[in-house]
């Protein structure tokens, strides 16, 4: 089939989508403002679009009243972790996004930093510990072990989740502590690695029927070196370059490493990576986003439209792609 056919079909056959935005995680806010710009592409492409949240009439509204497709922007627990996904496989309503078990893959960081170390891929040096070990086993022994291997600076952050949630840069053992301690209001187990130096990227990688391709590579530049969440989305907190200012090479290695990730996990339609690419240009894998942010500051957007893709027609293409597979 012809991408006009393609197109051709896309118009016909769908007309009805929800998407689903907001949950109950920290990210609640930002999954509103990535709903709000899917569903304002689409309806800017005369698609009937309905907005949702994750609520106890979820299942009665995808049961009394299907829509063609749902488009799960949900962040953090529940919308990356694969539940949501559970649920619209139960209720047999198509979606755009990866299944619930890669989900659950890609959403636990030490798994997926253990699959890509496997594919050869270069990972932080790091160990994930639980609260309770630090209770049970003592603290002071623990902190002094983990700078004792890792050395410093460190990063420490939450095994899952996103949006930089509870992640803090460590320059120096006193810090280690602090860091924990905010690290574990965010969830109940740390993953503390070695502070990868160099240019931090965000690789996109979208497949809308022919195989995945990565989009162009983002460069990120935070104000203040640390792309927390409030130089995540803040506007003018963080200066973004599309395409990277790196050479070409290393960025097709950077490209490879997010399509690798994107296979390995078992991905589907859409996903981001973020990497950093170290002072001798080696690429080290950081996660993988089953749901990137598509906000006006998100770097998915972003890549898209310097790859000349129109961000309407692309979700439209991903809703269409997910009706098709019913």
């Amino acid at each position: 089939m012809t991408a006009a056919q393609k197109e051709g079909r896309a118009v016909a056959d769908l007309d009805r989508v929800l998407v689903l935005a907001g949950g109950l995680s920290p990210e609640h806010e930002v999954s509103v403002q990535s709903g709000r710009g899917v569903a304002e592409a689409l309806r800017r492409l005369d698609i009937e679009v309905q907005v949702a949240d994750v609520d106890s009439d979820l299942l009665r509204r995808l049961t009394d009243d299907p829509p063609q497709v749902v488009f799960p922007v949900l962040h953090g627990s529940a919308g990356e972790d694969g539940v949501i996904r559970e649920v619209l496989e139960l209720a047999g309503v198509p979606y755009v996004g990866a299944r619930p078990d890669a989900c659950r893959l890609a959403y636990t960081k030490p798994a997926a930093k253990a699959l890509l170390a496997d594919r050869g891929v270069r990972v932080p040096r790091g160990a994930t510990l639980p609260k309770s070990v630090f209770h049970d086993l003592g603290a002071p022994a623990l902190l002094d072990k983990l700078t004792e291997r890792l050395g410093m600076p460190l990063f420490v952050k939450p095994d899952r989740g996103g949006s930089a949630f509870g992640a803090t840069p460590v320059a120096s053992p006193g810090e280690l502590s602090t860091a924990l301690v905010s690290c574990f209001a965010y969830g109940d187990s740390a993953l503390v690695e070695e502070q990868v130096q160099g240019t931090e990227l965000a690789v996109s990688v979208l497949d809308t029927g022919d195989g995945p391709v990565a989009l162009p590579a983002v460069e990120i530049v935070p104000d203040g070196g640390v792309y927390d969440y409030a130089a995540r989305y803040t506007a003018g907190r963080t200066e973004f370059f599309c395409p990277a200012r790196l050479d070409a090479e290393t960025i097709e290695a950077a490209s490879e490493v997010a399509l690798t990730a994107h296979r390995a996990l078992g991905l589907r339609d859409l996903s981001r990576t973020d990497l950093i690419v170290d002072p001798d240009g080696e690429i080290v894998f950081l996660e993988t986003n089953v749901a990137p942010g598509l906000t006006t500051t998100s770097t998915f957007p972003m890549a898209a439209a310097a790859a000349g893709r129109d961000f309407g027609l692309l979700c439209r293409e991903l809703a269409h792609q997910a009706h098709l597979r019913g």
